[in-house]
């Protein structure tokens, strides 16, 4: 089997970075109101700034996802490595431009290059090691030599104001203005950005490579109900209804082309089922040691699970100090799918890496409770 070795990463950030007074500016005025979530869920949450592709003021997009998706990807070309000579391009979101054609299709119709092999992983922070994965076993089996995965979102087109209208103004005659908490919290939750690594089946000849070890991704739908979702429609009972079985009138209306959480069952079983069950697994099968980790990359969305997610891994038997890990979530928001692409590509380049650091990397998903962890090692 192939060793595999991650050998560039880069990001895209949209525009100026957006802090949290600004935020309305660029999401618009739900109802022509302030939100009262807003506040509350920035304290919660510990995000100072965050990045938009919206124009300011206008909710105009300055980018698309695919756009977005191309312009990180384009900033892995140097003396060493060319598209042209690109192999596979597999692409993660949660957000894409469209329905179909699929996203990488369409990043790979910004880039211009043909005769490649494409996949494109859907879903919401797991498409983006999805779409890692996908050529990591490529380049293990020996059928590719490199590849370039992508983790990207375009949040802030589904969080606009104008989204809204129909259900805010529906409330309204109801004497209910505004939206359900459980949209308007997300609000404030999410940001948009794109990373992009190039992945080869040798090392860099000059500088640091990561080599990926493995990646243990583990899905618990099976046993747990829907916790995030779009394009549908939940009742009680925990049965999803689509938004295809609905009248066009009622879609707008139920504004069920946003997306929702579940908050309660977010925070009742978010580090039971992505941190403290999954790492019991995974840390007999790897063997897997405090000692033998030098930087824990941890993915959550707001700084009001650190502590939990710490407590989590004790629980499983993985206590990691404070003083290894590594996030750049205050800067730079929660961007989903793009979240450790991002915070890769700034240790990566940080020059604070040596030969022989190993990274334990940790990806949720709450969509419907699903995990990853990826363990990485400095060449």
């Amino acid at each position: 089997m192939n060793k595999v070795f991650i050998n560039n990463i880069q990001k895209f950030m949209p525009n100026e970075p957006v802090c949290n007074n600004e935020m309305e500016e660029y999401l618009g005025y739900i109802g022509g109101k302030k939100s009262k979530a807003k506040n509350i869920v920035l304290r919660s949450n510990g995000i100072k700034r965050r990045f938009y592709v919206m124009e300011k003021g206008t909710q105009k997009p300055l980018f698309s996802n695919a756009q977005l998706t191309a312009n990180a990807i384009k900033l892995l070309e140097n003396e060493n490595f060319s598209l042209k000579d690109l192999q596979t391009l597999s692409c993660g979101t949660t957000t894409p431009d469209q329905l179909m054609p699929n996203h990488t299709l369409m990043v790979q119709g910004e880039l211009g290059i043909s005769g490649i092999e494409t996949l494109s992983a859907s879903g919401i922070c797991l498409s983006g090691i999805n779409a890692l994965k996908y050529i990591y076993y490529g380049i293990k089996a020996g059928e590719l030599h490199n590849g370039i995965s992508t983790g990207s979102e375009v949040s802030s087109m589904v969080l606009s104001a104008r989204n809204f209208k129909e259900e805010s103004n529906h409330k309204e005659l109801e004497k209910h203005p505004g939206i359900e908490f459980e949209k308007d919290f997300l609000r404030w939750m999410l940001s948009d950005g794109a990373g992009a690594m190039l992945i080869q089946d040798r090392p860099n000849k000059n500088g640091l490579s990561l080599e990926i070890k493995w990646i243990d991704i583990l899905s618990y739908a099976g046993e747990m109900p829907i916790c995030m979702y779009s394009g549908c429609e939940v009742d009680e009972n925990d049965v999803a209804t689509s938004w295809r079985a609905y009248e066009q009138q009622e879609v707008m209306q139920k504004s069920l082309l946003g997306v929702k959480q579940n908050v309660k069952l977010l925070n009742e079983n978010i580090i039971e089922y992505t941190v403290t069950k999954p790492m019991l697994s995974i840390k007999e099968k790897r063997d897997l040691k405090e000692e033998s980790i030098n930087y824990f990359l941890p993915h959550y969305s707001s700084t009001f699970f650190r502590d939990k997610v710490y407590e989590g891994m004790k629980k499983a038997g993985l206590e990691i100090p404070f003083e290894k890990w590594f996030t750049n979530l205050v800067e730079f928001g929660n961007t989903g799918s793009a979240s450790m692409y991002i915070m890769l590509e700034e240790l990566f380049n940080s020059g604070k890496l040596k030969r022989g650091d190993t990274l334990l990397c940790y990806i949720p998903e709450s969509g419907r409770f699903s995990t990853a962890f990826m363990y990485l090692e400095v060449v």
